[in-house]
């Protein structure tokens, strides 16, 4: 991975963030590999942004057809409508970036006649196809899936991420699982598997659920950038993260491991643990404290414009504040305010200008905007009454 500054190096510019310092050791990436499973809106995007960020090897799993419905979600082409999820996804991410390792799986997880080898490539699919793969992200849409990539990962101590977006389309969330560590998925499980209702039995016939490239866009866009501090360790992962398009509201959580699981593996893993482990700081230490922070001094490379900083070490920051904030204050001066809006005449008595009682020429009294305000509620009663008659 070369950092050398060329117009055809697609590398370059994902190098810059180790010349500025903020990930240490990026070139690392080619060696970490990340199996994706589920290639819809969420888990596709997710894998194209991990092969423009110049990871090593991607292992993807699907067994669904892309169809002509999947065009207002981003990554596929109208012309692969009919091909596997998973051959498309190949052909399409080996041209963005023909240096990836990329395996392509057409079969569904959740099967007893695939799940060895399910279970062999996560041991066995890392970069030199002897190590185990460094992360799992699960991008599935049904809950079957997930418990099936929770109970794999789960056995073989395997960190993984799960990913979802709400049947409205306007909410979704990223966790990240560590095997007696986090909560697993059956930990504090959703409603539908806690009580053992049938998943298909909840879908209304003819009724499908809302999709929006933008919200899946956006939660690919988090799993992405997860799977990158998680592998590079530059900063503490988001262990779940969520967001609600309608606040623009993203909640933060740690979720604890359930000691009542009714997962034996993740209970093996706890007291594997002993309930002693923390999260570790977010100073660049990544997964369980791998890296220490960097505390050296950044130095760059070039410095064009001979940039500089000034200490000031007798002079206390208020201090410096003020003189600023009084140099500001001699060199800028204010606008006089449009006639309209009364004006501000500095040879006027100071007094007069200060008057609590004034008010401004365009200000209402409450009395006017309450009478405003019920003669409009006064014509909406009367054009209702109309349409009624």
């Amino acid at each position: 991975m070369s950092a050398e500054v060329r117009d055809d190096n697609p590398y370059s510019r994902l190098m810059a963030l180790q010349r500025m310092g903020v990930v240490a050791n990026y070139q690392d990436i080619r060696n970490k590999a990340v199996m994706v499973v589920g290639l819809g809106g969420v888990g596709s995007v997710a894998a194209e942004m991990l092969a423009r960020s110049g990871v090593g090897k991607l292992l993807l799993f699907d067994y669904d057809r892309v169809e002509l419905a999947n065009m207002n979600r981003l990554f596929f082409r109208p012309e692969q409508s009919g091909l596997s999820k998973s051959a498309a996804a190949k052909e399409t991410l080996a041209g963005i970036n023909p240096d990836v390792q990329i395996e392509e799986y057409e079969y569904d997880v959740t099967t007893m006649e695939n799940w060895d080898h399910f279970n062999d490539r996560i041991a066995r699919g890392g970069v030199d196809n002897t190590a185990r793969v460094d992360l799992v992200l699960c991008c599935v849409d049904n809950y079957a899936a997930r418990m099936a990539v929770n109970q794999a990962c789960t056995e073989q101590n395997q960190a993984w991420m799960e990913s979802g977006v709400s049947e409205n389309a306007v909410s979704g969330h990223v966790q990240l699982m560590l095997p007696g560590r986090t909560a697993c998925f059956a930990c504090a499980p959703p409603l539908a598997v806690a009580t053992g209702i049938d998943e298909s039995s909840l879908k209304r016939e003819g009724v499908c659920a809302a999709s929006l490239s933008t919200t899946m866009g956006i939660v690919a866009g988090m799993l992405a950038q997860n799977a990158l501090k998680l592998l590079l360790g530059f900063t503490e992962p988001s262990y779940c993260l969520g967001y609600d398009a309608m606040t623009d509201f993203f909640p933060k959580s740690l979720m604890r491991p359930n000691p009542d699981c009714v997962l034996p593996a993740c209970v093996a893993m706890q007291q594997h643990y002993g309930g002693q482990w923390e999260p570790p700081c977010a100073n660049g230490s990544g997964q369980d404290g791998q890296r220490e922070a960097d505390d050296e001094a950044v130095v760059h490379e070039t410095n064009e414009w001979n940039i500089s900083l000034s200490e000031h070490p007798d002079v206390s920051d208020a201090a410096r504040n003020e003189n600023n904030m009084n140099h500001l204050e001699d060199e800028v001066q204010m606008p006089e305010a449009p006639a309209a809006y009364g004006g501000f005449h500095p040879e006027e008595d100071e007094n007069d200008a200060a008057d609590d009682d004034f008010v401004p020429p365009h200000a209402a009294t409450l009395e006017e905007l309450q009478d405003e305000l019920a003669k409009t509620q006064l014509a909406e009663t009367q054009l209702a009454e109309e349409q009624l008659a």
